[in-house]
């Protein structure tokens, strides 16, 4: 038996790995499975180069819990260590050996799905182990070695009596980490770290039940057997090739990924590129909601199959954090406790080949489908109009499928609309005025107006449309968007042709200056315009910039400063061609004409939902009065 000191550089590299190394404990499993698939791939891998004449055989990694002993077992039959190689590999702590036999075998092991560069993986068994012991014996005809240590730099080694190939770890599990020994716990890390490792992941067994065969009686049980319980799916979507899925492949696999999750995904985009860099996935638009927030953190990292994290900010651009799936690269830096991205070259690299897949994808399923894209369009919208703020390639390859619904739910790319409202919606500034409501019920009066004048209205109702419009006004040469509320309908879109008012302008003077004493000058200010006789008498619009300044900063950025705290403004605008407004103009007496002007003013604030508490009461008392 030899003992002897683990060389490492530091005085004593266990309390480091204890406390430094690894936030989160429960990840010493991810790394010894992640070992011991590495040993099982570089047998593979020398069988299938003839480089050894073993058997490879169906091997599977086993995980055993033994709660008696306090004892937690891995098990592989893969490539084995020699006596030499435990000195080598695990006393210098050179880590899996990986690197060497990529280094080795270059040409041929490229695809060989060995997960390498694991940190210091097997020490991180000292986080939950007071002792650990390996036995192995390697697929070369030589005997088995038993390695022990107890959290120190010492160890012993000596010649094992294992007689089957591949190594077993055994850890003893310390007295504060013995949810370790808890069958349920290692269950559910095996599924969250585990669960679409390449090789076969046995825990345990579990009952299955056979099919009855056709002729069986009616009132026959199924009969049942006990099976290995495999973890994982050792071949999921992403690793396969396009070609080689359906549809139904994709949806299931999505199930598989998230089993609470009752809905099907809209679409999907299969990633699979390897150059510049080695990426693969399956990214899913779900429906979407309104709310930004809820869905982050729903894409999987992988490297080799092997689950890192799903925080994946900075390898996928911040705009497709809403999707789901599985992002799976062998070449995104991670830190020695493998929680953490490094920022660098590649990473950018990896964002925008995902922003590029993703706006070619929906370019595709637009030019496919249109139909069913315009169906699909208020789920997806949000994360769109997202990226066509956050992004500017991604905002120069959505003009081609970014759609701007009308609230007759008619659906036209930009360049369609242009077209569509070219000639009609110009004004006399050669502006092209886009005419659009966020809200077709609160907004139908102003909506119906300038339908009535032949103009279209799109119906922009997403919670970050202010900025986005913002945009698309400083992309395009004269151009502007305006909501339909913003003023009267012959001033939305300013033409030569001025109506003109039956009212003097001493009578004007009158009128605004009679409206001046009842209206609240805090919240409206008013205005005289010529409109059309059967036009409202009283029309509430609230100014497209200010409104929408206070929009932009209420949902973050942009906005001029404090203005999402300002109170709301209105104008009052006043029709002086309408015959009510001439019959306020010449009322008698002061009292009537304060009631008729207070009247007509609450029928407009109630047309714009702004009557509410008290005053919607009193305004309900004051007209049964009236048609008493």
């Amino acid at each position: 038996m030899a003992t002897g000191n683990i060389n490492v550089s530091v005085e004593n590299i266990f309390p480091l790995i204890k406390k430094f190394l690894y936030s989160d404990h429960e990840i010493f499993l991810r790394e010894l499975i992640s070992n011991a698939t590495d040993a099982t791939l570089k047998l593979k891998h020398l069988t299938s180069i003839g480089e050894v004449s073993v058997e490879y055989g169906n091997p599977v990694i086993e995980v055993k819990v033994d709660k008696e002993g306090k004892k937690l077992h891995v098990i592989d039959r893969g490539i084995g260590m020699t006596k030499e190689e435990v000195e080598k590999y695990i006393n210098e702590v050179a880590f899996s050996g990986a690197e060497e036999f990529l280094e080795k075998y270059k040409d041929s092991a490229k695809d060989s799905g060995i997960i390498g560069h694991f940190g210091l993986g097997f020490y991180s068994a000292f986080m939950v182990a007071h002792k650990v012991e390996i036995i192995t014996k390697s697929f070369k005809d030589e005997p088995a070695a038993h390695w022990t240590c107890e959290g120190t730099t010492k160890f012993t080694l000596e010649e094992g009596d294992k007689q089957e190939r591949g190594t077993e770890i055994i850890l003893h599990i310390n007295e504060d980490e013995e949810e370790f020994l808890e069958e349920n716990r290692i269950q559910e890390l095996l599924v969250k770290y585990n669960k679409f490792m390449p090789i076969p992941i046995k825990f345990g067994t579990t009952e299955e039940t056979l099919p009855l065969p056709e002729d069986a009686p009616e009132d026959a049980e199924p009969e049942t057997k006990t099976v290995d319980n495999i973890i994982n799916n050792p071949e999921p979507a992403w690793t396969k090739q396009p070609t080689d899925l359906e549809e139904k492949d994709y949806n299931n696999f999505y199930r598989e990924l998230y089993p609470m999750q009752f809905e099907e995904p809209l679409f999907h985009i299969h990633l699979n590129v390897d150059y510049p860099f080695n990426l693969t996935g399956i990214l899913y638009f779900p429906k979407m909601t309104q709310d930004m927030n809820i869905q982050k953190d729903k894409i999987q990292l992988y490297q080799n199959q092997v689950y890192v994290t799903d925080n994946v900010e900075g390898i996928v651009p911040e705009f497709l954090t809403m999707l789901r799936g599985v992002i799976d690269s062998p070449d995104i830096p991670l830190n020695v406790s493998r929680s953490y991205l490094q920022a660098d070259s590649s990473v950018k690299k990896i964002s925008s080949y995902i922003t590029r897949k993703v706006a070619d994808k929906l370019k595709t399923l637009f030019n496919n489908n249109r139909k069913d894209f315009e169906k699909k369009w208020n789920d997806i919208k949000i994360v769109i109009e997202y990226g066509m703020l956050s992004e500017e390639k991604f905002f120069d390859k959505a003009q081609s499928f970014a759609l701007y619904p009308t609230v007759d739910n008619t659906y036209y790319t930009f360049e369609e609309l242009e077209e569509k409202i070219k000639e009609n919606q110009t004004d006399k500034d050669g502006n092209m005025v886009v005419l659009y409501a966020s809200n077709q019920d609160e907004q139908h009066s102003y909506i119906q107006a300038a339908k009535d004048k032949g103009y279209q209205v799109l119906l922009l109702d997403s919670p970050i449309i202010s900025h986005l419009l913002q945009k698309l006004e400083s992309s395009k040469e004269k151009l502007s968007f305006v909501r339909v509320d913003s003023d009267h309908v012959n001033n939305l879109i300013k033409k030569d042709d001025e109506n003109i008012s039956k009212l003097s302008d001493e009578e004007k003077e009158k009128l605004k200056a009679d409206f001046e004493k009842v209206v609240p000058k805090e919240k409206y200010t008013v205005q005289l315009e010529a409109m059309d006789s059967d036009a409202a008498p009283l029309i509430i619009t609230q100014p497209e910039f200010m409104r929408r300044m206070k929009e932009m900063q209420q949902t973050g950025g942009g906005g001029m400063f404090g203005m999402g705290n300002m109170p709301e403004m209105y104008n009052l605008v006043v029709n002086t061609n309408h015959d009510l407004i001439s019959e306020i103009l010449n009322t008698k007496t002061d009292k009537k004409q304060e009631r008729l002007i207070k009247q007509s003013l609450d029928l407009a604030r109630l047309s714009q939902n702004l009557l509410k508490g008290e005053e919607l009461t009193a305004f309900i008392k004051r007209s049964f009065d009236m048609v008493k």
